[in-house]
């Protein structure tokens, strides 16, 4: 009886989801390509990042949120840029100002200071929220770095 009942929800599940068409066009937002390009470096448990966010359209956005994770905790107490808000114990999430067609949002500098000093470590940038619009190419707005204690600058 419950392998019926889970069936029938899936089912229903495809249905909805497969009747798109026409409707699923209706809730589609404007179109947007946001990119982010910026470097990070680890020094003695200070982890230093530093973006600028770009938008190559076709659609202006008034704003966007993008999120920063690492593979480390962070400490207690940080002293975040406007418009940035810890979201965690590893993350951060900034928002990135009026993103125009073809044009770049405000340059995001933070410097993080870990819980504890590390060897490395691992950086995460991506979107947490961009107003409703659709971005069909992540590539350019989801990266991975792997920043050594080192106080070399990692570029993404």
């Amino acid at each position: 009886m419950r392998r019926g009942a889970v069936r029938s929800v899936v089912v229903a599940g495809v249905l909805v989801l497969g009747a798109g068409g026409p409707a699923r066009a209706a809730w589609a937002g404007p179109e947007a390509d946001v990119a982010y390009h910026g470097r990070v470096a680890l020094s003695e448990g200070q982890l230093r990042v530093w973006l600028v966010p770009e938008n190559d359209g076709p659609a202006a956005l008034p704003n966007a949120t993008l999120r920063v994770r690492l593979s480390a905790d962070l400490a207690d107490r940080q002293n975040l840029a406007g418009g940035c808000a810890r979201a965690g114990l590893r993350e951060v999430v900034c928002e990135t100002g009026p993103l125009p067609l073809h044009g770049r949002g405000r340059h995001i500098g933070l410097a993080l200071e870990l819980r504890e000093p590390v060897a490395e470590v691992v950086v995460r940038v991506d979107t947490w929220w961009n107003g409703g619009a659709t971005d069909r190419n992540h590539a350019n707005n989801e990266h991975v770095v792997l920043a050594l204690d080192t106080g070399d600058a990692y570029a993404f």
